[in-house]
């Protein structure tokens, strides 16, 4: 089963938010996911990034692969940096 680490839209139309979710790669961008780890919200200023660090860093080292989306909020937040200085540690 691949996993991967996306965005899952919510809010109204024209004014979206998004939850970051683990999820099976097969199922659909809003439908079944495994768990959440944290939210988005691109339309406030600044804008709001919360994500539970432990549950991203577990995920990834058990072989999930994040969104070219979820990688950059990842990067921004100092995730990539802690999970790529943890895989070169061992």
């Amino acid at each position: 089963m691949a996993v991967k680490i996306r965005l899952k839209r919510m809010g109204s139309k024209r004014n979206p938010f998004y939850r970051v979710v683990v999820a099976d790669s097969r199922s659909p961008r809003d439908g079944r996911f495994i768990e959440e780890i944290g939210t988005y919200n691109p339309t406030a200023q600044p804008t709001e990034v919360t994500l539970n660090e432990e549950k991203a860093l577990d995920w990834m080292t058990k072989g999930a692969k994040p969104s070219d989306t979820v990688r950059n909020l990842f990067s921004t937040q100092g995730i990539m940096e802690k999970f790529h200085a943890q895989k070169t540690q061992k």
